[in-house]
């Protein structure tokens, strides 16, 4: 029996296209013979691409919370001092990742919905001395919010010989994040969400300045050792066995983002971004982050008083086969959160406000039919 298919409007894991799909069905090949070290170079020659960088960059078969492990367990030792600017579920994440590793947390507090400044970041290291890194979500997928300041915190670091490492899990693909332009030594992404591949490996790039900290590190992890991972890369290849079958699906996915351009993937986004908060402001529903920080990728909207939140993704579920999500930690049940990213365009984004206002009136919640469809479709014709 055919499965019905879905629009899946999550902020990962995303729809994925027809061709990348297919490209899993290549036949399994030796991962330590020619046509792998084929597959890799194309791989290798796109990430760059999209990272916008000359560094090295890396597949490591696992999900985007692995590169954030292997990240910490290859810069951070006990007793280092890491900056860490907590504004929500993700961001409360990576402060977790780096104490399971020992070190010594500077948390930088920031109310959910707002982001960090680079004045935050400058004064605290300032004040703290001897800081190694500073670990920033650039989009935080639970509050829907980017940190705009990103490439003058790039420029702090820098001037302060101190690494940057950023979690650009939801975001890498989809809006403007030059690795080299803004000084970031270690960045990392999910295949599943703006790259538009399927869940199954994650992406990395490492700066020269995070090179000399990894090889001084005596206590690097075992599967995700950079300096192991670097070393077979030289000869195209992976220390260990790869998900080839992802790795395929993620080579014909950068093939689609070069083939678009990043410049033009990046106001796809923008556009059908603005398109979702006309159309939800046209519906009366409020945007849980500030303006001038809200993403492109990740839409988050309060859900109304009176109105439940998992009833109505329910609703929209079973009933108009689109899919969002709910909130995370001490915003379940009060915001919904929508994907913004990988295949999103006109038709993507009005099914997903039409689903939702239908979802709403089913719920008994005031709605003016059709406004929040003509005011998206009207952000699209100008």
């Amino acid at each position: 029996m055919k499965e019905e298919r879905q629009l899946i409007m999550l902020p990962g894991p995303t729809n994925v296209p027809d061709r990348v799909m297919r490209a899993m069905m290549k036949p399994i090949i030796n991962h330590r013979g020619p046509k792998f070290e084929a597959l890799y170079e194309s791989i290798m020659e796109n990430l760059k691409y999209v990272f916008q960088t000359k560094n090295e960059a890396f597949v490591l078969t696992s999900s985007g919370t692995g590169s954030i492990e292997c990240a910490f367990s290859n810069l951070v030792n006990s007793g280092d001092k890491v900056v860490v600017p907590v504004f929500g579920f993700f961001s409360e994440r990576l402060r977790e990742t780096a104490v399971r590793r020992g070190a010594k947390i500077i948390e930088v507090p920031v109310e959910w919905g707002n982001a960090p400044t680079a004045e935050q970041i400058k004064q605290v290291i300032k004040h703290e001395g001897n800081v190694k890194a500073v670990a920033i979500v650039h989009n935080e997928t639970s509050t829907g919010v980017t940190v705009r300041d990103l490439p003058r915190i790039g420029k702090i670091t820098k001037e302060n010989n101190v690494l940057l490492i950023v979690d650009a899990i939801s975001i890498l693909g989809g809006d403007q994040l030059p690795v080299d332009d803004w000084n970031i030594d270690v960045c990392f992404a999910g295949s599943q969400k703006c790259l538009t591949g399927p869940p199954g490996v994650a992406v990395i790039s490492v700066s020269d300045k995070a090179w000399e900290a990894i090889k001084r590190n005596n206590n690097r992890p075992y599967y995700f050792d950079l300096m192991r991972i670097r070393e077979y890369s030289a000869k195209k290849a992976t220390p260990f066995t790869p998900a080839i079958p992802v790795f395929y699906a993620l080579d014909e996915a950068l093939k689609v983002i070069r083939e678009e351009s990043l410049e033009n993937r990046f106001k796809r986004h923008a556009t059908c971004a603005k398109a979702f908060y006309s159309g939800f402001e046209a519906l009366k529903l409020t945007p849980y982050p500030k303006e001038d920080v809200r993403s492109n990728t990740v839409i988050v909207v309060n859900v109304p008083s009176k109105v439940n939140c998992e009833m109505v993704r329910q609703v929209m579920r079973e009933r108009y086969r689109v899919l969002i999500a709910g909130g995370l930690g001490k915003l379940k049940g009060q915001v919904f959160r929508i994907g913004c990213m990988g295949i999103i365009s006109q038709a993507e984004t009005l099914a997903t406000i039409n689903a939702l206002e239908n979802a709403l009136a089913d719920s008994n919640f005031p709605v003016d039919f059709s406004a929040g469809v003509e005011a998206a479709r009207k952000g699209f014709q100008s």
